[in-house]
């Protein structure tokens, strides 16, 4: 039998979340916060990551807070391997490359600061992310005058699409 649950992740308003899958956690979570350190000068940030042997969940950090929060998400999870990264001062866009490229991430699952949710699927053996819900459903497409505002938006913080 598979049940399946809808895990809400709790995190203040404007943190940023990443949920990801590795593995070898005893130093992943500590590898994970020392690139975070180095990717974006000023970031404040907390990492957690369920261990399946011995089966508990290892965190890290700058922020306590965030630290607190993110543990509490990783074991509300309570996928083995799985880490929950909350942060502050930096955007997902600029931290996603680096998290990726650790030789022990397997995957990232999804990155963003709207409500966040994960569902997970428990069997006799334990549970395993199946996907996130990263916000609200889109519901009608961009007028042109959204359009041109966004593309103004995106050229002010120095994005060119022509």
């Amino acid at each position: 039998m598979v049940r399946i649950e809808v895990v809400e992740i709790e995190k203040p308003e404007g943190v940023e979340v990443i949920i990801g899958q590795g593995n070898f956690s005893i130093f992943t979570v500590d590898d994970l916060a020392r690139a975070l350190l180095t990717a974006v000068p000023g970031i404040k940030f907390g990492i957690a990551m369920n261990e399946a042997k011995p089966q508990l969940t290892r965190y890290t950090g700058n922020d306590p807070e965030l630290e607190k929060l993110a543990a509490k998400n990783a074991v509300k999870i309570g996928a083995g391997h799985v880490f929950v990264i909350l942060m502050k001062n930096a955007y997902p866009i600029n931290v996603l490359n680096t998290i990726k490229n650790h030789p022990a991430v397997a995957m990232v699952y999804g990155a963003s600061e709207n409500p966040f949710q994960v569902i997970v699927a428990e069997t006799d053996l334990g549970r395993s992310v199946i996907g996130v819900v990263d916000g609200k459903a889109a519901n009608k497409i961009e007028t042109e005058e959204q359009k041109k505002e966004r593309r103004e938006l995106v050229e002010k913080i120095g994005y060119k699409i022509d």
